[in-house]
């Protein structure tokens, strides 16, 4: 009993663990096949994303985006195919590729030379030279040059190096403008062929030796004073001959006003002798001269006393010089009477 009893418990743990297996094989397979389904489904969910990605990219690469004032270069299989301008362009994805980006806006090459002039002064110019790629002439400026900037400095070094020889240094200066066109003309019709436009050239800067610059200074400055100097001595002249016309003007309206002074005078000298006779009838004509000189004698002895800076002395320097005086003026009167006389006479 007891043996049948063991085997009776063995068979139900065996029932029961049988069962257990069947149950988890059969949980573990349909898990799988779940599994495999979702995967499959995950797959089919991928690859149109797959796709999608793959359309965009090949898309992105079909388009392009040019600049303004700006080309491309497309080359297919290492071939020229087109120039792209601005705006928007297609091309063949993994076939077709940018070579280049040419740059249509106006540069500037700046170029320093050193050359000599006509009378043996070197110095050293400072060139600058605008130029563009020429729209339609695209391909040639990519195609036809390595290194456009070297390429045209070394045009720009030749025909500065030929203008300028010609030239003295001073012309060099005051005809700068006229090597700038020179070198313009001469470089746009050598860079024409090649797709380059030359807009304009300019000489920005003109820098002699050192000492040259020095003894110009020194020229300049030795014009400046002689310059100053002339119109100093010109100033001084016109100065010197508005001042004589003014002591001029100055002793002629003097003159003017001594005469009329004298007329004055003489005019009252004849009214107060009149005026003398007529009070006392006995004086005679010499005595009222007396008279009218001894007065102005004091007059003019005070005038000279009232000026303290006065330096003038009266010759001879007496009341009885007044005689000497009277007598020079009477006798002169009368021979200008004779001479009068005698002229009337021989008429």
């Amino acid at each position: 009993m007891i043996i049948d009893i063991n085997y009776i418990i063995i068979d139900i743990i065996d029932s029961v663990f049988y069962k257990r297996l069947i149950s988890n094989t059969g949980e573990c397979l349909s898990s799988k096949k779940l599994n495999l389904k979702r995967t499959m489904e995950n797959n089919e969910m991928i690859l149109p994303i797959i796709v999608g990605v793959i359309a965009l990219l090949l898309l992105f690469k079909m388009i392009i985006m040019v600049t303004e004032q700006t080309a491309y270069v497309i080359e297919r299989f290492g071939k020229f195919v087109k120039v792209a301008h601005s705006g928007l362009g297609f091309i063949i994805p993994f076939i077709d590729r940018k070579a280049a980006v040419m740059n249509l806006r106006v540069q500037q090459l700046d170029v320093t030379i050193e050359t000599k002039t006509l009378d043996d002064v070197f110095v050293n110019l400072q060139v600058s030279v605008q130029y563009n790629v020429s729209r339609t002439m695209v391909k040639e400026a990519y195609y036809s040059m390595d290194n456009p900037k070297n390429q045209i400095a070394s045009y720009i070094f030749d025909d500065v190096r030929a203008e300028v020889p010609k030239l003295e240094l001073d012309d060099v200066f005051a005809k700068k403008d006229d090597i700038a066109v020179a070198v313009q003309k001469n470089i746009a019709n050598s860079m024409e062929k090649y797709g380059y436009i030359i807009v304009r050239a300019l000489i920005t800067d003109i820098d002699p030796d050192h000492k040259v610059k020095e003894s110009m200074n020194r020229i300049n400055a030795a014009k400046r004073e002689r310059e100053a100097a002339l119109e100093e001595a010109e100033a001084g002249k016109i100065r010197i001959v508005k001042e004589a016309e003014a002591e001029a003007e100055a002793k002629r309206l003097s003159g003017q006003g001594i005469a009329q002074q004298r007329l004055e005078i003489v005019r009252g000298f004849k009214e107060s002798v009149q005026d003398f006779k007529k009070s006392l009838d006995t004086v005679t004509h010499e005595e009222i001269m007396q008279f009218v000189l001894m007065t102005q004698y004091f007059d003019t002895i005070k005038d000279i006393g009232a000026n303290s800076k006065n330096s003038s002395i009266l010759m001879p320097h007496s009341p009885g010089g007044m005689r000497d005086f009277q007598d020079q003026i009477i006798k002169g009167t009368y021979v200008g009477n004779q001479l009068d006389e005698d002229i009337n006479t021989d008429d």
